[in-house]
């Protein structure tokens, strides 16, 4: 397995001279988000530099590009050994005091497979006890012990840990897309994640689902505790209208400093999941490909769904990347009620970029902007409807299904 070695000094100045270079030639925003970029680089090189250990150079770089405060910030080694909770074992945690409960377990993640239920409180990771503000983190590829609480009792889960799917952006593989038939014939449809750059087959899951959900009066979209993903995400746009909408689009920073018409971007209105993947991939290759990396997305214009206009759509403050697009395209045009808490604001996508010896800087090289121009980075999507979270019941979908009773009660009684 990949491990970090211990660098001389000249490796980790030509890690860190990369790093620097990479965030000022390609970071979305010539103005780095208001912070002194090239004086706090100056100012902690000869600190970051002297940090011989390779876990304490890691955290040294990793400290330093977050300075920059935009999300999908950060930077690592290719062994992945700290990757949050949520990418790790598919699994969110939330301060319960001076405890980390579980919140969101996601059906086949790693957690979700050793045992671990919402309302379990994480003691300790392979015996070394956590709490806040102190984050769970797991290394991949590897095996960990949670000890937690349930109840009154103790208990010891294993959990398997596998090899990241891509190094670039580590995390484990779950299922992305669960659906079921609630009461009163509410549909109900959760998407945790949505992998793959072009996202072909969650598509395909996700017009599986729908199809699944056809005769359903209502609908249920939960994207509590979403880790976001790739292109899927216009597929599940487009089941929200019957319309082709503009949803927003991508802006890299030399657009940004050029200037641009917003309705003359490129538009991606279409994933061609008619197709093999093969044939699918190379159709969008050459329709896309050498036109920029700022693109106008447009909704697919599916047609006309039995629940449309009657859904809700679950958030929560673990809600991010892709599942905020979700959430912001629905709130700009009255698609459907969102009910929780506030979503992460962290919608800028992240790239990965190699900056030697195996290490890897993770950076924005491009914002989004919603087709009303609204920008959602570190503010996020509010709800219509909020509703904490209970530790004692999914108080957020008992009062999604609750308000589907009250539209049915006062479309029956007008007065």
């Amino acid at each position: 397995m990949l491990r970090p070695t211990k660098l001389s000094r000249a490796q980790r100045a030509e890690v860190f001279d990369k790093t620097v270079a990479k965030v000022t030639k390609d970071y979305f925003d010539p103005k780095f988000n208001g912070v002194d970029w090239p004086k706090i680089a100056r100012e902690r090189r000869d600190t970051v530099l002297s940090l011989a250990d390779p876990e304490a150079f890691e955290l040294g770089m990793h400290d330093l590009v977050r300075t920059l405060g935009t999300s999908h910030t950060g930077f690592f080694h290719q062994s992945a050994r700290r990757v949050p909770a949520r990418l790790a074992i598919g699994a969110t945690f939330g301060k319960a005091g001076q405890t980390w409960i579980s919140r969101d377990v996601h059906e086949g993640g790693p957690g979700h497979k050793a045992g671990l239920l919402p309302l379990d409180i994480l003691k300790a990771i392979n015996g070394t006890p956590i709490a806040p503000p102190n984050q769970p983190m797991f290394p991949m590829g590897a095996d960990a012990l949670l000890l937690v609480q349930r109840g009154t009792d103790e208990l010891t889960l294993s959990v398997t840990i596998p090899p990241p799917r891509s190094r670039k952006q580590p995390y484990s593989e779950m299922k992305a897309v669960t659906f079921s038939i609630l009461e009163d014939n509410v549909g109900y449809l959760k998407v945790s994640i949505l992998p793959g750059l072009l996202g072909l087959d969650v598509a395909r899951d996700i017009d599986a689902a729908v199809l699944a959900l056809a005769n359903c009066d209502h609908l249920i979209l939960d994207l509590r505790g979403h880790l976001g993903g790739g292109l899927g995400v216009l597929r599940l746009m487009s089941y929200l209208t019957p319309d082709k909408l503009p949803i927003g689009f991508t802006l890299t920073r030399k657009l940004a400093e050029k200037g641009y018409d917003k309705n003359k971007l490129h538009r991606l209105d279409h994933l061609p999941t008619n197709l093999p993947n093969r044939l699918a991939i190379a159709s969008m290759a050459l329709k896309h490909l050498g036109r920029g990396d700022s693109v106008l997305l447009v909704s697919e214009g599916l047609g006309s769904r039995k629940w449309h206009g009657r859904i809700v759509i679950l958030i929560n403050e673990h809600t991010v990347s892709a599942g905020e697009m979700v959430a912001a395209f629905a709130s700009e045009n009255s698609l459907a009620t969102l009910l929780g808490t506030e979503t992460a604001g962290r919608l800028i996508p992240g790239s990965g970029f190699k900056v030697g010896h195996n290490y890897m800087l993770i950076m924005p090289k491009a914002e989004y902007i919603t087709w009303q121009g609204h920008r959602f980075e570190g503010a996020g999507v509010k709800p219509d409807n909020h509703v904490s979270w209970s530790p004692n019941n999914d108080e957020q979908l008992q009062r999604a299904l609750h308000h589907f009773k009250s539209n049915l009660v006062s479309a029956a009684d007008p007065s």
